[in-house]
C-alpha cells in the first residue's frame, strides 16, 4: 500500500531519486521496479528491503570480494525452453552460461555467512550450486560463443571439408589473380567479396576475355567483378557444406536444450535470485554514492535527523563545490507538530523537504544520508502542500487549490500522518488567511498527526507555543551581515527579517519607515522582540561554543603539560639512575687511587707490598660478593614472580580494563567480549549500552565491552 500520493512524491523531486536509480541498475527489470518505486506503508515489507540493502553496504563497505552483478535477463530463454520444438539462440546458450556461473560464485560467497548477512543469504538460496549447466554448454562452446569443432564427429567433418575446400578455392583464386595480373587487366582493388564469395575486379572492357561468371559491375560501369570458372563449382559445394553445418548446429543446440531442460526451474531460479540482486545492487550504489546510512527503526513514533542532508542539493552543491549545510531535527509525540519560521531564502523549505524526502526514502527501502545514530520511525500516510500548484485548466487559483489540498488532509490526518505544509495560509488575505490557517492547524494538532510547518504567519507561531505538543523552531539569521546561516534551531520561533533584508535588497530607507508606521504596534514589537531574541540566542551560543573551545584548548594543554611531565619524569628518573651508577664508580675509583698511592715501586724489598696487596684482595673479594648477592637475588625474585599469578598484576589487569570501560561513551568504538564484533555506541544509559554492529542494534551492560581506541 502507498504512504504517498503522486503530488506528494512530485513536491518532494522524488522521482529525481528513481532516475538515478533507474541509471545504477544492469537489467531492465530492475529498471522498471525503480521506476516504479514508491513509498509503502507495510513495516514488514520496508525493514526486509532496508535490512537486505544495509546487508550488501555492509558487505561493499569492508571490501568483501563480493561478485560483480553484471549479466543479461533470460526472459526469453526461460520461455523457449519448456517448448519441444523452440530454439534457442546462441547468444542465449552464452546468457545461461554467464548467469549460472554468476550465481555459483554469489552462492559460494555467502557459504558459511549466514549467520553475518542471513537476508541476502535467503535470497541466493532460491537456488542451488551446480556445474552441470556449465559443462554442458561449454562442452558445445568456446570461450568466444562460437560451437567448437568437435561439438559433434559429423561437425568436425564438415569443417575438416570446409577448410580443404577454402583452401583449394584460395589457391585457385591466387593462380588466376597472378596470371591476369601480368596482363594488365585486373581494376586498382585487383578483387573484392560479392555473397561471400571471392571475385575478380576486371576492367569492363576485357570481362569477355575472363572465364568466370559475372556477378556484378562498379557503379560506373568501369569494373566488372567475375568468379573464375575453376571456383564455381568449389564454392557451390562450400556452400553446400556451410547449410550441413547450419543443420548440425542447430540439431547440436537442439540436443544441448535438451540437456539442460531438466534444469528449467533452476534456470528460471537465476533470473529471480539475479533481478532482485541488481535491484537491491542499484540501492547501495545511489547508498554509496549519497554516503547514506540505515538509522535506527523506531517502533513509536520518533524522529530525530542528525546532520542530515538533502540528498538532491547536496549532490547539486558537491558537483559546484559548494558547501552543504547538514540539519538536524527531532520531533517526538511531545513535539510532533514542528512550526519552522524565519526569513525567505533561510531555508525553511529546505529543511521541511529533507525531513519528507527522507521519510519517503526510507519506507521505499532506500538508506537515508544521516548519521547512523539517528532515529527514524514508519507513517501510514506522507502529504505534502509545497509550492504553487494552481490550475489554469480547471480554472483553480493557488488558494483554491491548497483549500482542496486541505480538506484531503483533514480527512485522511491521523496519528499515523506526517503532513508536511510549505508557507502555510499564504494565497488569501493575511487576516482572514491566517485566522483559517490557525484553525486548520489546530484541527490538525487535535488528530494527533505529525506535521512540519513553516510560515510566516504571527498566529501560528503563537498557537504552535501554546500548545503542549507544538514546539517552534527558526532558521538563523545573522543580524550583523543580514545573511541567512542554513542553520535550524528550535525553541523559539524567528523573525521575518522583513525590513532587513528590504535594506541589503536597496529599497529606500523612508519607503521601510513608512511601511513601519502603517503597522500595528503589537507586530512591530513582537518582530523586534523575535530579532532580539534571536540576537542574545546567537550570542548565547557564539559564548557557549567558545567556552567550549576553550575547555577543549585547555584539556589539550594539560595534556601536553602531562605528556612533557611524564617524558621529563622519566629522563629525570634515567639521570638520577646514571648519578648512582656514576658515583659508585667515582667511589671505586678514588679507593683504587688511595691503593696506588700507597703502592711502593721504589723499595727493593720483596715484601713491602704485601700488606697493600692483602687489602686489595680483600676488598675486591667483598664487592664481589655484593654483586653476586644481588644478581641472586634480583633472579630469585623474577623466578618466584614467574612461578605464580601475581596479585598485583591481576589487580592491575581489573583496574585497566575498568578504567578501559570507564571511556566508553557515545559514539565510541567498542568490541564485545564473546563474539570480538567491533561496533559504534549510540546510546548510553548508565550501564546499559545500545551499541550498533553494522545494521543490527544491540542492548548490552557495560561490563561485556571492551573500549576500541580509535
Amino acid at each position: 500500500m502507498n504512504a504517498a500520493d503522486g503530488q506528494t512524491l512530485q513536491d518532494l523531486e522524488f522521482t529525481t531519486l528513481q532516475e538515478w536509480l533507474v541509471e545504477f541498475a544492469v537489467g531492465e527489470t530492475a529498471r522498471e521496479r525503480l521506476a516504479n518505486l514508491s513509498p509503502s506503508s507495510n513495516r514488514s515489507e520496508i525493514e526486509k528491503a532496508l535490512y537486505e540493502l544495509a546487508e550488501l553496504k555492509a558487505i561493499r563497505d569492508e571490501g568483501e570480494t563480493f561478485p560483480r552483478i553484471e549479466f543479461e535477463e533470460l526472459l526469453t530463454e526461460i520461455k523457449m525452453l519448456p517448448i519441444k520444438n523452440a530454439a534457442i539462440q546462441l547468444e542465449g546458450f552464452m546468457r545461461i552460461l554467464l548467469a549460472s556461473d554468476l550465481v555459483n560464485s554469489l552462492i559460494y560467497f555467502f557459504d558459511k555467512r549466514e549467520e553475518e548477512y542471513p537476508l541476502l543469504s535467503k535470497l541466493v538460496s532460491h537456488s542451488y550450486f551446480t556445474k552441470e549447466i556449465i559443462e554442458a554448454i561449454e562442452k558445445v562452446f568456446d570461450k568466444h560463443g562460437n560451437v567448437k569443432d568437435d561439438a559433434s564427429d559429423v561437425l568436425a567433418s564438415i569443417r575438416s571439408s570446409m577448410r580443404s575446400l577454402k583452401k583449394q578455392i584460395n589457391r585457385n583464386f591466387d593462380k588466376e589473380a597472378r596470371k591476369l595480373m601480368k596482363e594488365n587487366i585486373l581494376g586498382e582493388t585487383k578483387e573484392s567479396f560479392v555473397n561471400d564469395r571471392r571475385v575478380l575486379t576486371i576492367l569492363s572492357q576485357h570481362k569477355r576475355k575472363i572465364p568466370g561468371s559475372v556477378v556484378g559491375s562498379s557503379k560506373t560501369g568501369s569494373l566488372t567483378y567475375i568468379e573464375p570458372q575453376v571456383n564455381i563449382p568449389l564454392n557451390n559445394e562450400l556452400e553446400m557444406l556451410m547449410d550441413d553445418e547450419r543443420k548440425e548446429i542447430f540439431r547440436i543446440l537442439q540436443e544441448l536444450k535438451k540437456e539442460i531442460q531438466v534444469h528449467s526451474e533452476l534456470i528460471s531460479s537465476y533470473q529471480f535470485v539475479l533481478t532482485e540482486l541488481d535491484f537491491i545492487n542499484a540501492k547501495c550504489r545511489l547508498a554509496t554514492d549519497l554516503d547514506a546510512n540505515l538509522p535506527s527503526i523506531q517502533e513509536n513514533h520518533e524522529l530525530e535527523l542528525i546532520s542530515a542532508y538533502h540528498p538532491i542539493l547536496w549532490k547539486a552543491n558537491r558537483a559546484q563545490k559548494k558547501k552543504t549545510h547538514p540539519q538536524s531535527v527531532k520531533m517526538d509525540k511531545f513535539s510532533r507538530m514542528l512550526v519552522i519560521s524565519g526569513p525567505n531564502a533561510g531555508g525553511k523549505s529546505i529543511t521541511l523537504k529533507t525531513v519528507g524526502l527522507l521519510q519517503i526514502m526510507l519506507q521505499s527501502g532506500l538508506l537515508v544520508p544521516v548519521e547512523e545514530n539517528s532515529k527514524m520511525c514508519f507513517f501510514n500516510t506522507i502529504l505534502s502542500d509545497i509550492g504553487d500548484n494552481q490550475s489554469i485548466a480547471n480554472e483553480l487559483s493557488t488558494y483554491s487549490y491548497r483549500l482542496k489540498r486541505m480538506k484531503t488532509f483533514l480527512d485522511a490526518a491521523n496519528k499515523n500522518t506526517l503532513l508536511l505544509l510549505d508557507e502555510f495560509g499564504t494565497g488569501s488575505d493575511p487576516d482572514l488567511g491566517g485566522a483559517l490557517a490557525e484553525s486548520i492547524f489546530e484541527s490538525f494538532y487535535n488528530r494527533k498527526c505529525f506535521g512540519v510547518i513553516t510560515t510566516h504567519y504571527a498566529n501560528i507561531k503563537l498557537k504552535a507555543d501554546r500548545l503542549k505538543n507544538a514546539v517552534n523552531g527558526c532558521m538563523l539569521f545573522n543580524s550583523e551581515t543580514l545573511e541567512p546561516t542554513y542553520r535550524f534551531s528550535v525553541g523559539q520561533p524567528g523573525s521575518s527579517f522583513t525590513f532587513e533584508v528590504a535594506t541589503i535588497n536597496g529599497i529606500p530607507q523612508e519607503i521601510i519607515e513608512d511601511a513601519k508606521s502603517k503597522l500595528d504596534d503589537k507586530k512591530v514589537k513582537m518582530d523586534r522582540l523575535l530579532n532580539d531574541l534571536q540576537k542574545e540566542k546567537t550570542y548565547l551560543e557564539r559564548l557557549n561554543k567558545e567556552h567550549i573551545q576553550a575547555q577543549e584548548d585547555a584539556q589539550e594543554a594539560l595534556n601536553k603539560y602531562e605528556d612533557r611531565k611524564a617524558v621529563y619524569d622519566e629522563k629525570l628518573k634515567r639521570m638520577r639512575t646514571q648519578a648512582d651508577a656514576n658515583n659508585k664508580l667515582v667511589a671505586f675509583g678514588k679507593k683504587m687511587k688511595m691503593f696506588i698511592d700507597r703502592y711502593n715501586v721504589k723499595s727493593r724489598k720483596k715484601t713491602v707490598n704485601d700488606k697493600l696487596l692483602s687489602e686489595v684482595k680483600k676488598y675486591l673479594a667483598v664487592e664481589r660478593t655484593k654483586i653476586d648477592a644481588a644478581i641472586l637475588s634480583k633472579k630469585e625474585k623474577e623466578r618466584k614472580e614467574a612461578s605464580k599469578p601475581s596479585a598485583k598484576r591481576k589487580k592491575a589487569k581489573i583496574e585497566q580494563d575498568k578504567f578501559q570501560r570507564h571511556k566508553i561513551k557515545l559514539n565510541s568504538r567498542v568490541k564485545l567480549i564473546s563474539t570480538k564484533q567491533i561496533g559504534i555506541v549510540e546510546e548510553v544509559s548508565g550501564d546499559n549500552i545500545t551499541v550498533a554492529f553494522g545494521f543490527m542494534r544491540m542492548k548490552v551492560t557495560r561490563e561485556k565491552l571492551m573500549w576500541v581506541e580509535d
